[in-house]
């Protein structure tokens, strides 16, 4: 999704041809404790009976630390027990050592419930080196966690790091220690600064005892929950989360948005994140248990103009991104649902030949049968007055995000019975 933030408008090139189109990653690596972890990119089966609670999407670009402590907060899409923590390091151009990790209950902002904390290993051992380029899983932690509640995950950096892989728009704050290894406090004394990204930590996964395999929401900003306020889990996989909790048909949900992502190409801003035909193997088909993916993505490539090999866009060339990850789904026994996508008119990226490809690629979204199921997220938000806007009710201030009735709207559209054949 584009970076609504900078308010800065794309430059728009005539769309062509768009009628005519109508028709038509590695294993996770386990890390050697104190040693480095062997490089890995696209996903892998997970281990049996593992679910995926949460995992932001990493891209590279974060900022440098040396001898401080980070403490996140997790929130947890479903409960279970004996979890596990994920360490990232997949983008980074040089080893990652963690000098040792900690987990808590969250109490408030970056204060434990006494007598929650535990501390979290790997191969038996607190510190792990982490080689570019791969990612680390802990050992199962004596641990249970609720769903729609927080954790805290914190972990210590003994030395300089350099090209941070994160995810820099997290929505929810994350505390940044004075000097020193504070991963054992409950308290926050020590924790002098905030920012509003995580660093390295990459993934829960629990041992569910009423979850049914997890679905994975992917996408762009939207996803991401960009314009929704911060901490209030207010995003459309949150509110996915509990409508199938509420319903007694819980399933860990993923948010496996990027700001800025685009299907077809990379984004010239590194930390927006490789494309999604790119980084779909991992992000999406590596999540352990994942059953289900909802796609929707390509208003960046829309609004960018963004073709492959920097010519201009086509209905077709968005389509054949469209067909690439539904083929990934597929070879990997995975279900792909494809969500159509919102309109934007008030917006930068807006013109009628931009509008024009929109409407293209959602009649094929819709009608086209590739996908195994779709929802139709565009008529959920839109302006019954004008068909190229959003409802504003829905509508954040941008006219391209939601603001959280109009999350909360994506998030009903789903057909809950859809994810649970």
């Amino acid at each position: 999704m584009f970076l609504a933030k900078t308010r800065t408008p794309p430059v728009l090139a005539a769309v062509t041809a768009v009628v005519a189109a109508l028709l038509g990653a590695a294993p996770t690596a386990p890390a050697s404790p104190g040693g480095p972890a062997a490089p890995a990119e696209s996903g892998s089966a997970p281990s049996s009976g593992r679910l995926a609670a949460w995992s932001p999407s990493m891209t590279i670009g974060g900022p440098d630390f040396d001898d401080r402590t980070i403490r996140m907060v997790v929130h947890s899409s479903i409960s279970g027990h004996s979890l596990r923590i994920h360490l990232s390091n997949l983008r980074g151009t040089t080893p990652l050592t963690i000098g040792s990790t900690s987990v808590a209950v969250q109490a408030d902002r970056a204060t434990a419930v006494p007598h929650t904390e535990h501390a979290v290993t790997f191969g038996r051992r607190t510190s792990v080196t982490i080689a570019a380029g791969a990612e680390a899983v802990s050992d199962p932690v004596p641990m249970t966690v609720t769903a729609d509640h927080n954790i805290l995950a914190s972990i210590y950096l003994p030395h300089a790091t350099s090209s941070a892989t994160w995810h820099s728009d997290a929505f929810d704050t994350t505390y940044l220690s004075a000097a020193g290894d504070h991963t054992a406090e409950s308290g926050d004394g020590d924790y002098t600064a905030s920012t509003t990204s995580w660093y390295y930590l990459s993934g829960l996964d629990v041992v569910s005892p009423d979850a049914r395999g997890a679905v994975v929401a992917f996408g762009d900003s939207i996803t991401d929950g960009y314009n929704t306020p911060t901490g209030t889990y207010q995003r459309w996989p949150d509110d996915l989360a509990r409508r199938l909790a509420a319903a007694g048909k819980a399933m860990g949900v993923v948010d496996a948005g990027i700001g800025g992502n685009r299907v077809l190409t990379d984004v010239p801003n590194i930390w927006q994140g490789v494309s999604a035909t790119k980084r779909f193997a991992h992000d999406a088909l590596g999540q352990p248990g994942v059953r289900d993916v909802i796609l929707m993505e390509g208003i960046n490539d829309i609004g960018n103009n963004a073709g492959p090999g920097g010519g201009p866009l086509t209905a077709q060339d968005l389509i054949d991104g469209y067909r690439n990850l539904i083929g990934q789904a597929h070879a990997a026994g995975v279900r792909i649902i494809g969500a159509t996508l919102l309109p934007d008119r008030g917006n930068g990226y807006y013109s009628e030949s931009a509008e024009a490809l929109r409407q293209a690629a959602n009649t094929w979204i819709r009608t086209s049968g590739a996908f195994d199921g779709v929802v139709d997220f565009e008529k959920a938000v839109i302006d019954p007055a004008d068909p190229t806007a959003l409802d504003p009710r829905f509508d954040s201030g941008d006219h391209l995000h939601p603001n959280a009735a109009g999350m909360q709207a994506l998030a009903d559209a789903v057909d809950l019975d859809m994810l649970h054949q």
